[in-house]
């Protein structure tokens, strides 16, 4: 029905009502009275008239009453009571007198009628036109304002995919209620036998803020059965209207692994951010891209994109350009690898902030290819920063990990070089340099996740390096944030450590993985290959020397680093191309593990 026959319509059901109801309600209390007396019409007339402007004013017309609630009963009671209100006031204008029990009687006839009318079609729509394909039985986990909407939704549908069969919830005072007719059937650790008993054939976590170890548990407790177990979406995106509470998704080992997110001392960051221009190295990977997506929040001056492959610089400034428009944003093409390239950008742009992202990280390609790492991870960060001293920038932030510390890699031990550049520049420069640290980030490409998908999707089989491999993991959004957070903390000099959480088996993340995309271990077998070269069976944040207990700031640390003697590193960069591989990699291990003797006259010098 089109929108003006439904607005006429309504006009004329309610007319009717109105005119009727005060009729008959002087004729219950008055039988033998004149109902056409003077009083009587032009009571019903401006009844009739004030109903209708109340009803414009509280939007009756405009309701789709097929999923009518409690609110709009509260709005038919509004309109009522204020149109019966002015029709009693001008009773007394014009005849000194209210016809009071004639209009409270009318008043609740009002409501009945009214009322009931709108309420008619829902009751009609869900009793008879409901459709005959019930869906998929499915246990909705949560029965607060999520798992309600959810039911509701599901409910009012056209064609369902789920029906919703049963609540799950771990508060005692919800037992054994029932919600929209649906009931509380017990709590999380009656998920299996629940599962069974009423043939459940799709699991719904509807607690958008649940925290990641009650998830876990949750999760766990389903694993236990062959069942499909979806959630509801992120709350900040259910807020964002980005997502309806209906567009479930597929739990993710995101999901699993990551932690509560950490809250930013906004004022913070946005006084080192905000109006400024800032500078990103290595924009298009997957540090780099994230750390412009945070930094847009905070509306710098200007945003320059620097990256080597064009490829992904042109897809993060297409997103960004998409997703903000208003944004400043500008691109540069460049090798940090290219001295006098990176020295003219920095001196073009003048940018207040530089967050070095750019690095070579892939551990097994840089052990076979230590120049290479040397080239990009330490003379690349040298160039950087070098420029960035030049141009005279404010503060000059890097991206490090976990294996720089007590390195057995190329990989580790150049990044470990590239702080140590870092370390120095701060002493000898007004500009305050400082490295971030920080471990795996789930999803970034080259890392064990996405390899295990492809894994899975290729049919197998999964390959672990060791049964005892564990790594730290973080998303790549919580990373992002830290590290501006980091940056806004810096006095110069420091090493920050990311608080990485709890170490995870690379072999449970497996069995994860494989269990989250529908498979078992015996179709998806995993197999144990043995450690890569320059591969440890764990990571450390900071080594023994390097602790800081307390924190700087919730989930970052400031670590001791040791001395440094620079002198030694860039002895090395002087010849490293005339070297051999093995002998490069074994004077890489010796400078970053303070192996050679230089250092340890220095050390004990202090």
């Amino acid at each position: 029905m089109s929108y003006k026959k439904r607005l006429w319509l309504l006009i004329g059901v309610d007319s009717l009502i109105v005119m009727t109801s005060i009729f008959i309600s002087f004729f219950l209390l008055s039988p033998s009275g004149n109902l056409l007396s003077m009083i009587l019409i032009l009571s019903s007339i401006i009844l009739l008239l004030s109903h209708h402007v109340f009803a414009g004013v509280f939007k009756l017309y405009k309701k789709a009453w097929q999923y009518a609630s409690v609110n709009e009963l509260t709005n038919i009671f509004y309109a009522v009571s204020c149109s019966i209100a002015v029709t009693a006031l001008s009773q007394a204008i014009l005849f000194g007198s209210v016809s009071l029990r004639t209009l409270v009687i009318t008043w609740m006839m009002h409501i009945i009628l009214i009322g009931g009318s709108r309420f008619a079609w829902r009751l009609y729509r869900d009793t008879y036109m409901r459709p005959k394909y019930k869906g998929k039985r499915t246990l909705i986990i949560g029965a607060g304002n999520a798992g309600t909407m959810i039911v509701r939704q599901l409910k009012q549908s056209d064609k369902p995919e789920l029906n919703p069969v049963g609540f799950i919830d771990d508060d005692n005072n919800k037992m054994h209620l029932e919600i929209l007719d649906v009931p509380v059937l017990g709590n999380v650790q009656d998920i299996t036998r629940l599962v069974q008993e009423y043939r459940i054939e799709h699991i719904v976590i509807a607690i958008p803020s649940l925290n990641r170890h009650d998830l876990q548990h949750i999760f766990q407790e389903c694993s236990k059965t062959d069942v499909k177990t979806q959630i509801l979406p992120r709350i900040e995106d259910l807020m964002l209207g980005t997502v309806s509470v209906n567009q479930f998704k597929d739990v993710e080992v995101e999901d699993l692994l990551g932690r509560d997110p950490v809250k930013l001392d906004i004022d913070g960051i946005a006084d080192y951010i905000t109006d400024k221009t800032i500078l990103v190295t290595g924009a298009g990977g997957s540090i780099g891209s994230e750390i412009c997506r945070q930094l847009a929040r905070f509306s710098p001056k200007q945003l320059v994109l620097l990256g080597h492959g064009e490829n992904s610089i042109y897809s993060i400034e297409m997103e960004m350009r998409r997703s903000i428009p208003d944004l400043n944003i500008d691109t540069e093409i460049a090798d940090v690898q290219d001295r006098e390239k990176i020295i003219a950008i920095m001196e073009q742009r003048k940018p207040h902030v530089v967050f070095h992202a750019a690095a070579h990280k892939h551990v097994p390609l840089m052990e076979r290819n230590p120049e290479e790492a040397v080239k990009n991870n330490v003379i690349g960060t040298k160039n950087v920063a070098e420029a960035a001293d030049f141009a005279r920038v404010n503060t000059f932030v890097m991206i490090s990990t976990d294996k720089a510390v007590n390195p057995t890699s190329v990989m580790g031990s150049t990044k470990r070089m590239a702080e140590m550049i870092v370390q120095h520049m701060d002493m000898i420069s007004d500009t305050r340099f400082v490295a971030v640290r920080f471990g795996n980030v789930l999803g970034s490409r080259g890392s064990v996740i996405p390899l295990f998908k492809q894994q899975i999707k290729n049919g197998g089989p999964v390959t672990v390096t060791d049964p005892e491999m564990v790594r730290y993991f973080m998303t790549i959004p919580e990373a992002s944030r830290l590290v501006l957070q980091a940056g806004s903390l810096a006095q110069g000099g420091e090493v920050f450590v990311l608080d990485m959480g709890e170490p995870v088996k690379i072999v449970d993340l497996a069995k994860n993985l494989i269990k989250l995309s529908g498979y078992t271990e015996e179709e998806i077998p995993i197999i144990f290959t043995g450690m890569r070269p320059g591969e440890k069976l764990f990571e450390e944040l900071l080594s023994k020397d390097e602790v800081h207990n307390e924190q700087v700031y919730p989930m970052i640390y400031r670590g001791k680093t040791p001395p440094v003697n620079i002198n030694v590193t860039y002895d090395l960069l002087d010849e490293f191309l005339e070297q051999d591989r093995d002998v490069l990699r074994e004077r890489l291990l010796d400078i970053s593990n303070f192996r050679v003797k230089e250092l340890n006259l220095l050390s004990k010098a202090k």
